[in-house]
This record gives C-alpha cells, structure tokens and sequence, in this order.
C-alpha cells in the first residue's frame, strides 16, 4: 500500500513538473529575445514583423497596418488562425508551413522553448 501511494505520489509530482515547464512565460520572454528585433509582443506596434499582442486567436495575416507576403494573407484567408497548434507549427519551421512567407528566421528546434514562448505570448491578449 505504502508502495501503490508513493508511486502515485511522484506520478502527480512528475505530472505537475511537467505541465509547469511547458507553461512557462519567464522562460519564454527569454526566448522571445531571438524575436525582438522584428517584433513586439507588449503592443501593437509593427516593426519589421508585425506587432503580436493579441496574437492568440487573430487570423492569420491581418494585423492592421502590417503589410504581409501574399502567402501569409492566403493562410489567414484560408482560415489559419493562430493558436497553440498553428504556432507549434510555425514556430518550429516558418517556412515550411507557409511557403513564401517574409519571415527570415529558421525557427526554433526545441519543444519547450516554443511552449514557453507561446506562454509568453498569452500574457498580451
């Protein structure tokens, strides 16, 4: 008995740990310093990537004022909307999920860093 509820002890432990570091926005405004130099997360302010704040949920190439690669507007007319899911993909490989968009960066390989920064994100509805 002792055995069955020290196990089921570390299982809530591991499973709690675990869901704590793939939410993590501390971790992810670190991260989040790779995009600083084309965008802003805090405002709406575009610079040369458009503004992210209220980036979960928006349609695909619509932040007003920004001009996109007309392959990133057809994603967004084609009904991407960013979310959890689409920015996996995105983050991970831009170019391979939206072939002839303007963004220069390769992405990001690591599985939490890409969580953390969609943490991140979620602070700025």
């Amino acid at each position: 008995m002792r055995y069955t509820a020290v196990l089921t002890a570390m299982g809530l432990v591991a499973l709690a740990t675990g869901h704590s570091s793939a939410q993590d926005a501390a971790a992810g405004e670190k991260v989040f310093a790779k995009c600083k130099a084309c965008h802003v997360a805090d405002s709406d302010q575009n610079r040369v990537g458009p503004g992210l704040k209220g980036l979960i949920g928006r349609k695909a190439g619509t932040h007003e004022g920004f001009k996109y690669s007309p392959a990133m507007t057809a994603e967004g007319e084609g009904g991407v909307v960013w979310d959890d899911a689409t920015l996996t993909t995105y983050l991970k490989n831009p170019k391979a999920m939206v072939k002839g968009t303007k963004m220069a960066f390769p992405g990001l390989k690591d599985d939490a860093d890409i969580a953390n920064v969609i943490a991140y994100l979620k602070q700025f509805p």
